[in-house]
C-alpha cells in the first residue's frame, strides 16, 4: 500500500533528524520507530525480529562481557604506562605511541572499548608532564577508527558487512589491513608536523612520569592471566572461524561464557558492563531499515544508483567510497551502515555487477569517514564526553580543522587502492 511507503520513509528521516540532532536518546527514538512500524502494521512482528542482525548484536555483546571482565584486572593501564615509559617522556613520542597501543587494540577488541580504556590513562600521563591532552585525544580518534577499520571485530560498521555478507576475519585482515597500515603511518607523520611545537614539557616532569610504576596499575593479577588466556583463544577463534563454521557472534558468546566460567564472576556484575542501549539502539535500527526494505524503498534507492554509475564497477566503487565517507563525517556511520548494506545487494542484483570492491569501499569509507567531525563515529562522541568532563573540552571545530583534511588524505589514499586491487 502507497500509504506504508511514505509512512515508512518519512518515518525513518524523521528518526534519524532526531538521531544527529542528539534531541532524544538514539536507543529511545529507534526503538520507538521501529515500535511504531509493528503497531501501525508496515511490518509484522515475526518480519521485525527476522530483520534483526543477531550475528552483530551477539559478537558485541560477547566483546562487551570479555573486555569488562578483562578491564578490572588493570592490564590495560599496565601496557599503555609501560609504553609511555619506552619514549623516556618525551610527548611527541608518547602521542604516537598511545596512538599505535589505540589502533591496534582497536582492531582486537573495538575501538569504543579501546578509548574508553585509553582515555583515562592518557589524562593521568599528561597531568605528570602537564600538557594540554587535546592533541593526544584527537590523535587517539583519529587512532581507534582507522586501527577499527583493519578487522572484523574493529568497528561496529565492519561487524555489521561482515554478518550480512558472510565474509570473516581474516578476509578483512587480507584486504584491509594493508592499506589501513599505510594510511596510519602517514596519518601519524602529519600529527607530529602539527603537533610537534605545541607538546613540549620540562625535564622534571619527565622524570615525574617515569616515577609511575606500571605494576601499581595491576589490580589482580590472576584475573589478567585468565582473561588474557580467553582473549588469545577467541582472537584465534576469529581467525579460524570460517574454516570451522562457525559464526563471529558464536566466538565472542563462547568466549565471554568460558571467561565467566573460569573466574568464577557474578553474571550480573559482568552483564552490568554491557553497553545495553548501544546493543537495543542497533534492534531499533535494525527494524526500521527492514521496514525501507519491506516497503521497496531500498529497492528503488538501489535502481538509481545504478543508473547513476550505469553498472560501471569502478564508479560504483568511488561513489560508495566517497559518498559513505563524506555522510559518515556528519552522521553516525552505524544507521548510514545499516541502510545502505541492503542498498548495496540490491544494487548487485539489479546490475549484475561483482559486488565484492564495493564492501571494501562502505568499510574504509565508513569507517575512516567517521573521523571527519566530532560526532562522525561512538568512538569520537565518548572521548569528547570524557574530555569535557576533565575540563579539556574539544570544540567541533577545533577537531574538524585537524581532523576532516587527514580524513580526506586517507579516502584518497583509500581511492587509489581500491582501484588498483580492486577494479
Amino acid at each position: 500500500m502507497e500509504w506504508q511507503i511514505w509512512f515508512a520513509g518519512i518515518l525513518f528521516l524523521i528518526v534519524y533528524a532526531i538521531i544527529i540532532s542528539e534531541k532524544i536518546h538514539r536507543t529511545i527514538i529507534a526503538l520507538f520507530g521501529a515500535a511504531l512500524l509493528i503497531v501501525l502494521g508496515v511490518i509484522s512482528q515475526h518480519e521485525a525480529v527476522n530483520y534483526i542482525d543477531f550475528n552483530t548484536i551477539g559478537l558485541l555483546f560477547g566483546m562487551m562481557v570479555i573486555v569488562g571482565i578483562t578491564r578490572k584486572s588493570g592490564v590495560f593501564e599496565y601496557v599503555a604506562i609501560k609504553a609511555a615509559h619506552s619514549t623516556g617522556g618525551d610527548p611527541v613520542k608518547i602521542m604516537i605511541v598511545l596512538s599505535i597501543f589505540t589502533a591496534v587494540a582497536s582492531a582486537l577488541l573495538d575501538n569504543v572499548t579501546t578509548v574508553l580504556l585509553i582515555v583515562p590513562v592518557t589524562i593521568s600521563i599528561c597531568a605528570a608532564l602537564e600538557i594540554n591532552p587535546v592533541p593526544i585525544f584527537i590523535a587517539e580518534i583519529l587512532s581507534s577508527n582507522i586501527g577499527g577499520t583493519a578487522t572484523l571485530i574493529g568497528d561496529p560498521p565492519n561487524i555489521m558487512i561482515g554478518s550480512a555478507t558472510g565474509l570473516g576475519f581474516m578476509d578483512f585482515i587480507k584486504n584491509l589491513a594493508p592499506i589501513v597500515i599505510v594510511i596510519f603511518i602517514v596519518t601519524l607523520i602529519i600529527l607530529k608536523f602539527i603537533y610537534q611545537k605545541k607538546l613540549q614539557t620540562t625535564e622534571d616532569n619527565k622524570a615525574r612520569l617515569m616515577e609511575m610504576d606500571p605494576k601499581e596499575a595491576i589490580i589482580d593479577a590472576k584475573l589478567m592471566k585468565k582473561s588474557l588466556l580467553v582473549i588469545g583463544v577467541v582472537i584465534i577463534g576469529f581467525v579460524i572461524h570460517q574454516y570451522l563454521g562457525l559464526e563471529s557472534a558464536t566466538i565472542a558468546i563462547t568466549g565471554a561464557a568460558l571467561l565467566m566460567l573460569i573466574t568464577r564472576v557474578d553474571p550480573e556484575e559482568a552483564f552490568v558492563t554491557v553497553e545495553w542501549a548501544t546493543l537495543f539502539f542497533f534492534v531499533g535500527l535494525f527494524i526500521l531499515v527492514g521496514g525501507l526494505e519491506k516497503v521497496g524503498i531500498i529497492e528503488n534507492m538501489a535502481r538509481e544508483a545504478v543508473k547513476l554509475t550505469q553498472g560501471n564497477v569502478a564508479l560504483s566503487t568511488i561513489f560508495v567510497l566517497w559518498f559513505s565517507a563524506i555522510a559518515s563525517a556528519f552522521i553516525d556511520n552505524i544507521p548510514f551502515v545499516a541502510t545502505f548494506i541492503p542498498l548495496i545487494q540490491e544494487m548487485g542484483q539489479i546490475g549484475h555487477m561483482n559486488i565484492m570492491p564495493l564492501w571494501w569501499a562502505l568499510s574504509l569509507g565508513a569507517c575512516l569517514g567517521g573521523n571527519g567531525t566530532i560526532i562522525g563515529a561512538s568512538a569520537n562522541v565518548i572521548v569528547s564526553g570524557i574530555a569535557a568532563r576533565e575540563g579539556h573540552p574539544i570544540t567541533f571545530l577545533g577537531y574538524m580543522k585537524i581532523a576532516f583534511p587527514l580524513m580526506l588524505v586517507s579516502i584518497v589514499i583509500a581511492t587509489g587502492y581500491l582501484l588498483i586491487f580492486f577494479v
